[in-house]
């Protein structure tokens, strides 16, 4: 069996890397860049501090930050439009898995004419756009160093899974010093997503020899780290254990596939305005029940990157272990039941589960889970993460 492992050309890690934005631009002869900013740091420092450095290496830049968590194709489409009034010719994307996913469709859309939705799904996109470089915010998505992008359509109220080699970002700048104002409940949120990353890289049908080391080494870094950067937000050894952590989860399921999780968190989120992290982290260990015994080896694998079991354990002991450890991981960090997520209003949960069970299936995700649910048993799982 073949496998393909793409990443960025260029990853930068360290404190204050992020100061060699311009430099990195230019050696890629950027000359005019859209910087497309979270609406949260559109105005702060660290958007300054990278516009000077862009100045510094005589780039010329305009800021776009006209989107929201979970962006739209309507945000897309303004980015584009900025873009080609710009006569831009590289991106910069700032911020969280919202802006750096519009920041890559942007790219998409200045290369490729016609609606986003056609290029929903595997391997859809036909042009590559302009060289993206991506300074992530959070340490969570990994969204730096993955071919995957998903953007809201608004019309038929579906959350757009997109991935293409198109969409990997030219570099990625992990700078772990921009975490540092991260608060505890985002922190939580996003280092369970990172979890989930690890954990789904790692177990898919599509795992491969390239990608498990890889998975596990996110998986064993956010068991070392995840726990005191959430108690501390100013450990700066935890932010930057986090940081690689994420970029690792990136890695690793973006060259093996994510599974029923994200598959499961895509309608939850759009249905109920959930953030992309605090809805994995929610369904995780539901879901890790369910697949267990469809894999037992290989979630006795995780157990033992975290810890939780020694190699004389045996795998069902171990992969127990685990998901016992993520129930009491997110009570730990005082992530919500799925209950208090969604207003606690069950009629409307319950209304939603058949459309949400669909958009799951279409998505591909579960498909590559060790455990294949059908319709019925996913609904049943958002039932028991209630």
């Amino acid at each position: 069996m073949t496998h393909r492992f793409d990443s960025p050309t260029v990853i930068l890690t360290g404190a204050g890397c992020r100061r060699e934005a311009g430099s990195l631009l230019a050696a890629m002869k950027a000359r005019r860049t859209l910087l497309v900013a979270d609406p949260f740091f559109a105005s702060g420092p660290f958007t300054r501090e990278i516009a000077a450095a862009l100045d510094g290496a005589g780039i010329q830049h305009e800021v776009y930050s006209g989107f929201q968590p979970d962006p739209t194709e309507e945000n897309v489409r303004a980015g584009a439009a900025c873009f080609r009034e710009f006569q831009a010719d590289s991106i910069l994307a700032l911020g969280g898995g919202s802006g750096i996913d519009v920041a890559k469709m942007v790219g998409v859309s200045v290369a490729n004419p016609g609606p986003l939705r056609e290029f929903q799904g595997y391997h859809r996109v036909p042009n590559r756009g302009p060289s993206v470089v991506v300074v992530p915010t959070t340490a969570g998505t990994g969204s730096e160093a993955t071919k995957v992008a998903v953007i809201t359509d608004t019309e038929r109220r579906v959350k757009m899974m997109i991935l293409d080699p198109g969409l990997m970002p030219a570099a990625a700048i992990v700078d772990y010093e921009l975490t540092l104002s991260m608060p505890p409940p985002l922190t939580a949120h996003v280092g369970v997503d990172t979890l989930t990353h690890g954990i789904e890289a790692f177990v898919s049908r599509r795992a491969n020899p390239l990608t498990d080391p890889i998975a596990l080494a996110s998986i064993d870094r956010v068991q070392r780290y995840l726990r005191r950067a959430w108690a501390d937000p100013e450990d700066r050894e935890a932010r930057e254990g986090m940081a690689l952590a994420a970029l690792e989860g990136g890695l690793a399921f973006t060259n093996s596939s994510v599974c029923l999780v994200h598959g499961m968190s895509r309608p939850l989120g759009l249905a109920f305005g959930l953030p992309h992290g605090l809805s994995n982290a929610v369904l995780l260990p539901a879901v890790t029940r369910f697949s267990r015994e469809g894999a037992v080896a290989r979630y006795a694998g995780v157990a033992r990157a975290m810890g939780l079991a020694s190699p004389g354990n045996g795998d069902a002991y171990a992969s127990e272990a685990l998901v016992d450890r993520l129930d009491a991981l997110n009570e730990e960090l005082e992530v919500p039941r799925l209950r208090d997520c969604c207003g606690g209003d069950r009629e409307r949960f319950r209304s939603t589960l058949e459309k949400m069970a669909a958009d799951a299936l279409d998505s591909g995700s579960p498909q590559n889970n060790p455990t294949v649910p059908a319709a019925d048993e996913i609904m049943e799982l958002y039932d028991s993460a209630w």
